[in-house]
């Protein structure tokens, strides 16, 4: 008798977490969302964001709410979250930067690997390869024929980001060696290629197609073939021959290690439902996006994927973030 009292003392409150877990898994959520965007209002990245949130705000009939946290190329949204109670109500926007950051050496109060679980990737954006449509430069082997001959400059947002390690990657497989110009955002960069002042750009889709149809750009090479409506007999980087050119930039969504793994679940079920609604991947597509929903585990292979891809590309460019 005295056992069997000690037993149900012992395994009641055991009962009573796992009765909590439960339930707050079924009724989740309950209460407004922060999804935590690691760039300014009006990218490629802040706009996906804002499409996604609206969705799962209609699902959940609560309000998805983003937060612009910029700086340090991803890791000040990246620090929020991870000081961030692990209940599912602080939401990573995760970026190809997160993955290359580890490779740059920068001291980071956070382990991306290890503090956060990888829920689901939202969507890809291509990199088109483009120049100033008065620019000589019809094709690639026209770019790297003059490239060998004279210095040629692209512009880029920022060391670190997924247009510069493009261009980077492409160096390295061309074997020429193109001199990066840094700007302060992918808006003043497209503008001095516009202006003549710098020669070639790898451009994240959305950024630059709105340009190339006004015929402002030529579009010399994709780096996806997801995308051929949008820009029409654009041949990829592997049709131009550069079958190995694997570079683009991503977005997904992450929350901070420890979250219940039945919200995990559903945050995985419902964000890759709000992504498939036809009118959602109709609208990622309209901005140069593709939609790319994937189990935790596709998602979380990706990761460790971009994170070898471009550690070699950083080591083997010497590439630095000062």
């Amino acid at each position: 008798m005295k056992k069997s009292f000690l037993l149900k003392v012992l395994t009641t409150p055991l009962l009573c977490i796992l009765f909590v877990v439960n339930v707050s898994a079924q009724t989740y959520p309950i209460k407004p969302i922060k999804l935590i965007v690691p760039f300014a209002p009006g990218g490629p990245i802040d706009q996906t964001a804002r499409i996604i949130s609206q969705t799962l705000s209609d699902l959940w009939a609560q309000p998805v709410v983003i937060e612009n946290r910029t700086g340090a190329n991803g890791a000040i949204a990246a620090e929020s979250v991870a000081r961030s109670p692990a209940d599912g109500y602080s939401l990573l926007f995760s970026v190809i930067h997160h993955t290359v950051l580890p490779s740059l050496k920068i001291k980071l109060s956070y382990d991306f690997e290890k503090d956060f679980i990888p829920i689901t990737s939202v969507a890809v954006y291509p990199i088109i390869l483009v120049v100033n449509s008065k620019s000589p430069i019809k094709n690639i082997q026209e770019l790297i024929n003059l490239a060998k001959t004279k210095s040629l400059t692209f512009g880029h947002s920022g060391y670190g980001g997924g247009t510069y390690l493009a261009a980077e990657l492409f160096n390295m497989q061309a074997n020429v060696e193109l001199k990066d110009i840094p700007y302060k955002g992918s808006a003043p960069a497209m503008a001095d290629l516009l202006g003549g002042h710098v020669d070639v750009m790898f451009s994240d889709a959305p950024t630059a197609l709105s340009q190339i149809q006004s015929g402002k750009l030529r579009a010399l090479a994709l780096s996806t073939s997801g995308l051929n409506k949008l820009v029409p007999n654009l041949p990829t980087f592997a049709e131009s021959g550069f079958p190995k050119y694997n570079a683009y930039s991503w977005g997904g969504i992450s929350v901070v290690n420890g979250t219940p793994k039945e919200i995990v679940s559903k945050l995985n079920h419902d964000i890759v439902q709000s992504i498939n609604e036809p009118s959602t991947r109709e609208k990622l597509l309209q901005i140069g996006a593709e939609p790319l929903p994937s189990s935790r585990e596709q998602y979380a292979s990706m990761i460790q994927s971009e994170i070898l891809k471009w550690a070699e590309v950083v080591n083997q460019r010497n590439i630095k973030i000062n």
